[in-house]
């Protein structure tokens, strides 16, 4: 029996097998409704609760969250299981659906922020970001970090509405490593720093930026051919767990469905808050939050003294856009689970393994802090906006990856080899 398969009979489960990894066919688990049911009213009071106090922005804001959280879960979008089968098998099939994914949208971002189409006329503005020291240290922690805990940001948060338990530690430590960064941000963004690199500016306008994306997203495609040629082997595909449109609900779905529909969701969620999907901002405010209620005077550091990070505390968790988003997007995920019947807790974990998701939390939320974004705040939505640092996160990120793969086996991980097969 494989570990994927012991996942639902003895509740034993590394973080690292939790995420962008397909768990045993759910073809013939009935749909958990005490659990759908629980999570609808948990989703359906929390959702009228911040329509009805704190307004029809971060109402939206939540259920875009949710539908996120629906389409990570039935598609195991994965950002930490791609990087990791192309460095260790130079499988390249998950990161073309990172392609895809980006291609999809850019095309839909140079619209919005050529023509300025926004909610309520809210000024959109994409994630454009200096390079500097930070980026490149916090990008390559970011890449070591995946793989020690076994998850990204955005993974990490779908894993805990799946049930996944475990992966509370990755999230423990994701929130550690935030306020670390946040307490340490004024020194790196003291360090000198290229101005942002905006491909729109850089090549004459959006229409510019946009094919010059497309062109570099070609690139990588073909460079994802040539690196697994001869070692290329076929996906494995999970068995859906319905047919026909109850598939939809119950999933699961193929990988290019899960990146046409996060790249709408972002697009979405850039027109109706006036800047693309974010995730880890939220975790240095819990921090704090926390902090603050045990009597820590964190509106004293430098991060919390800029006025836009200010406005942003006071405004809470319920309307702080990263913050609710993700409380939608644990929601979706767990809704989504529980209509596939593979909603589970799972309790033990080994302690190498708890130890190497904690590390690898701190070094993700320390190194998001310091980059200004994760794979979703830097790596989607800065290559979306036509961001020249986006391009550098992510490269960066394979580069800490090789020295995550390297540091796996320290902590009871294992790493794909030649001869396994993608699923």
């Amino acid at each position: 029996m494989s570990l994927l398969d012991r996942l639902g009979s003895d509740r034993r489960v590394s973080p690292d097998l939790a995420i962008g990894q397909a768990p045993p066919s759910q073809s013939d688990s009935p749909a958990q409704i005490r659990v759908i049911v629980v999570g609808a009213l948990v989703t359906l009071a929390l959702g009228a609760y911040v329509l009805t106090q704190k307004g029809t922005l971060p109402a939206v804001l939540f259920t875009l969250g949710a539908a996120l959280g629906f389409v990570l879960f039935h598609s195991r979008f994965g950002f930490t299981s791609a990087w990791r089968q192309l460095v260790s098998v130079r499988q390249g099939t998950s990161l073309r659906a990172h392609m895809l994914m980006l291609a999809v949208a850019v095309t839909l971002f140079a619209p919005i922020l050529a023509n300025q189409w926004t909610y309520q006329g809210v000024p959109a503005a994409g994630a454009v970001a200096p390079i500097g020291f930070g980026l490149f240290v916090g990008s390559f922690l970011f890449g070591v970090g995946m793989q020690l805990g076994g998850a990204c940001a955005s993974g990490t948060l779908f894993a805990v509405g799946s049930g996944q338990s475990a992966i509370l530690l990755t999230l423990g430590g994701f929130i550690v490593g935030s306020l670390l960064g946040a307490v340490s941000l004024a020194w790196w963004n003291g360090l000198p720093a290229q101005e942002p690199v905006d491909l729109s500016a850089t090549f004459g306008g959006y229409a510019g930026g946009w094919a010059a994306t497309l062109v570099l997203i070609g690139v990588v495609v073909a460079l994802t051919y040539l690196l697994g040629r001869g070692r290329e082997k076929p996906p494995v595909g999970r068995a859906p767990v319905a047919t026909g449109l109850a598939r939809a609900l119950r999933g699961s779905w193929p990988l290019w469905v899960g990146a046409i529909g996060l790249a709408l969701l972002n697009a979405l969620t850039l027109y109706f808050s006036g800047s693309p999907w974010g995730i880890t901002f939220a975790f240095a405010l819990w921090g704090s939050k926390i902090l603050d209620a045990v009597g820590v005077d964190v509106l004293s550091w430098a991060f919390w003294q800029d006025p836009g990070n200010l406005a942003k505390y006071q405004a809470g968790i319920f309307v702080e856009k990263t913050s609710i988003m993700d409380l939608g997007i644990v929601l979706g995920a767990l809704l989504a689970s529980a209509a596939a019947g593979a909603w589970v807790l799972h309790r033990r974990i080994p302690l190498r393994l708890a130890v190497g998701a904690v590390i690898g939390g701190i070094l993700m939320g320390y190194g998001a802090r310091i980059a200004g974004g994760c794979n979703i705040g830097a790596y989607f939505a800065g290559i979306a906006s036509m961001s020249l640092h986006g391009w550098l996160w992510g490269v960066t990120a394979i580069i800490g990856t090789f020295a995550g793969l390297a540091l796996r086996p320290l902590f009871g991980l294992t790493n794909p080899r030649p001869t396994d097969s993608v699923c």
